[in-house]
């Protein structure tokens, strides 16, 4: 078990005890003196503030960014982008440091309703999954790869994209998730081991929508699951990130770029094609190349 690892359990362990403490001395007889029962407490924010600040080294930090195919198809725009700043998500815990937060923009006629639902103060408080067009959306391999896990038992909670919401999600859902486990955090999810030491993830699937499991070895642009609304999330959508081993607890993030695509910054919108459509481009490409060639030297 790596040191990063056992931090990690550490870190829950010791929120866990701090809980018990202060439920024992409301309930019954204390257990400790009142000032030591923050003793766990503390130590679980120091645990938590070295896996958050402690980042990539040496080889890993320096390491070019690994290619890979875009893992949607269609109109999206990019959230808590490493284009903008790193670590992207403003820790380097669960190997996020490069991940990236994406959500389905199509393409609205002048004058019409954006499909998305805005962020919106109070009213509505919360949002079914169905009124976002990134629920459902289908899942593709970004890379010939091993499938080393897969699950997708987790419910698809409502959307917490209202201020009240948002503030339950980070002061107490949240939390509670991170004592439980990273599962609970990345949600229904799927990792794939791309070979050389990387592996990608994908988090927050819809519950009974995998189409692989452990063990099954996939070709890039082929269909995983879909995009649904698990785990530690605001409205549905998909984070994506490479890390350098397949468990989240104790991975370092790896940089990575989307062929075709590069790494969308926060706000910008664009287009991906399935990989089968880009390979068939160049085929046809490569055949006119090819015709091209064939025809000057006929002429000659």
């Amino acid at each position: 078990m790596s040191v990063r690892k056992v931090m990690a359990v550490l870190h829950r362990m010791c929120w866990l005890l701090f809980g018990a403490l202060v439920l024992t001395g409301i309930v019954a007889e204390p257990l400790v003196p009142f000032g030591l029962t923050f003793v766990p407490a503390g130590a679980a924010v120091v645990i938590g503030l070295a896996l958050s600040f402690t980042g990539p080294k040496g080889d890993l930090k320096s390491r070019p960014a690994v290619e890979v195919e875009p893992p949607v198809t269609g109109r999206w725009s990019a959230l808590n982008s490493p284009a903008d700043k790193v670590p992207s998500h403003g820790t380097h815990a669960y190997g996020q440091t490069y991940a990236i937060d994406i959500v389905a923009e199509p393409e609205t006629g002048a004058g019409e309703t954006p499909a998305r639902p805005p962020f919106r103060l109070f009213w509505p408080l919360v949002r079914r999954n169905r009124d976002f067009p990134a629920f459902g959306a289908p899942l593709l391999a970004a890379a010939d790869a091993t499938v080393v896990r897969a699950s997708d038992g987790q419910r698809d909670h409502l959307s917490r994209n209202s201020l009240p919401a948002l503030l339950y999600l980070m002061l107490i859902e949240g939390d509670v998730r991170s004592i439980v486990g990273a599962h609970r955090i990345i949600g229904n999810h799927v990792i794939l081991d791309l070979g050389d030491g990387t592996f990608a993830l994908y988090a927050h699937l819809q519950r009974g929508s995998l189409q692989v499991k452990a063990g099954d070895t996939v070709r890039a642009g082929q269909p995983l699951g879909r995009v649904g609304n698990s785990g530690n999330t605001t409205e549905p959508h998909l984070h994506f990130q490479l890390m350098d081993g397949p468990d989240p607890d104790s991975a370092r993030g790896i940089p990575f770029t989307w062929r075709g695509v590069g790494v969308p910054a926060g706000g910008e919108t664009f287009t991906a094609e399935a990989a089968e459509a880009a390979e068939a481009v160049k085929a046809v490409d490569a055949a006119e190349a090819v015709e091209a060639v064939e025809e000057r030297a006929a002429q000659a």
